[in-house]
């Protein structure tokens, strides 16, 4: 059987699978067939009314060929805007998440990098913090990673994972499925008695829930409430403790103002490629083109018999077949890659990015904990000392 062969780095995100059968033959994992199978049926079936009445009833229901060219153009011209904006929104918004990512590791690496006792130097030197001052680099890391976790859940309307200040409401429902509705029960971080509870109630009534997301609440600092419901996104709130980390080692003195500044700058970058994504997701095609849109490729797909039977005759319910296949095929193609931040085959693999930058900053951040706890066996010392 053909296996997956992994790359390391980006092993989640970036995999080769060797492909059992052509892509010319697949019609299934990352087709779109299943969206225009039924507009491609009824207008084969339509075929074969008008050619059966062609035939057996009336002398001749064909029309001028002439009109079928001009049509062409004006549909030719609406799917090629329909797919490049589609596309383009598919690739803005990977190149969105690309920035987030960098923004994340940049903050990570200076943050563990400089977080050490103002004033010593040397090998091995300035990296003593107190327990205090550990713990908050360790949360501040954590947080940002968390806010990876949070923009790919608000993308896909996945709210109060875990539960906040929404946590008395029913779970709300996602466009791209439920997947988020066993862990909306859960109670706030503040009662842990009651959270082990429910979290067990919950696991036995739904063995699938998504191990992605017990990783994702665990990021998030002890008691962290949340204020969705005044309408506070989670991935702005957290870019706030961010902020106030920044400052906080500003006045320790981990971070010179030029530094401090450039650390803003990321943050900055962050929540900006985050407003951009949640741009693509709210705002769809207009309905005046996806109407028209529908219409004419309707209108285009019922023409074409008349156009061709006299000529084809019972040969033209293939035709009609192949070409409604084809123009509904490309309009499918925008239709998925609208919205481009869900669970389809063909949106973009955000829960294999993520899980590499976390992997990637997890690693950092152990590497960094083997260095102020003074393991001299630690990992940091084994691959030279990063953070010595």
């Amino acid at each position: 059987m053909p296996t997956r062969r992994p790359t390391y780095p980006l092993a989640h995100s970036f995999r080769h699978k060797p492909r059992r059968l052509p892509l010319v033959l697949r019609f299934a994992k990352g087709a779109i067939h299943n969206i225009i199978l039924i507009p491609v049926l009824l207008h084969s079936l339509f075929t074969v009314l008008i050619v059966y009445l062609d035939k057996h009833v009336f002398t001749s229901l064909g029309l001028p060929s002439t009109i079928i060219p001009s049509l062409s153009i004006v549909v030719g011209l609406m799917l090629v805007f329909r797919n490049g904006t589609s596309y383009d929104r598919f690739w803005t918004g990977r190149n969105c998440l690309t920035t987030i990512g960098t923004s994340v590791r940049n903050l990570a690496r200076v943050a563990l990098v400089n977080a050490r006792v103002k004033g010593a130097g040397g090998e091995g030197e300035g990296v003593k913090l107190s327990e205090e001052e550990e713990r908050d680099t360790e949360k501040i890391l954590r947080v940002l990673i968390a806010i990876l976790y949070a923009i790919k859940h608000n993308l896909r309307a996945e709210f109060n994972i875990p539960p906040a200040s929404l946590a008395h409401l029913p779970p709300p429902a996602s466009p791209f499925g439920s997947r988020s509705a066993p862990i909306s029960r859960r109670p706030s971080y503040t009662d842990r008695d009651g959270e082990a509870q429910v979290r067990a109630q919950v696991d036995s009534e739904d063995p699938g829930v998504d191990t992605a997301k017990e990783v994702y609440s665990s990021l998030l600092p002890d008691g962290l409430m949340g204020y969705e419901d005044q309408g506070l996104g989670l991935p702005l709130q957290l870019s706030v403790l961010v902020e106030g980390y920044i400052r906080r080692g500003f006045d320790r003195g981990w971070f010179h103002a030029p530094l401090a500044s450039q650390m803003t700058v990321q943050v900055n970058s962050l929540v900006d490629a985050y407003g951009r994504m949640e741009t693509i997701r709210s705002t769809p095609i207009p309905v005046a083109h996806l109407i028209h849109q529908k219409q004419v490729l309707a209108l285009y797909a019922s023409l074409l018999p008349f156009a061709v039977v006299d000529d084809y005759g019972w040969w033209s319910i293939p035709i009609v077949a192949v070409v409604a296949f084809t123009l509904y095929g490309i309009e499918g193609i925008g239709q998925q890659l609208e919205d481009p931040f869900g669970y389809d085959k063909n949106d973009i693999k955000m829960d294999g990015i993520i899980e590499d930058t976390r992997q990637e900053v997890m690693v950092l951040l152990e590497e960094w904990k083997s260095v102020v706890s003074g393991d001299g066996s630690g990992r940091g010392r084994r691959l030279g000392g990063m953070f010595g």
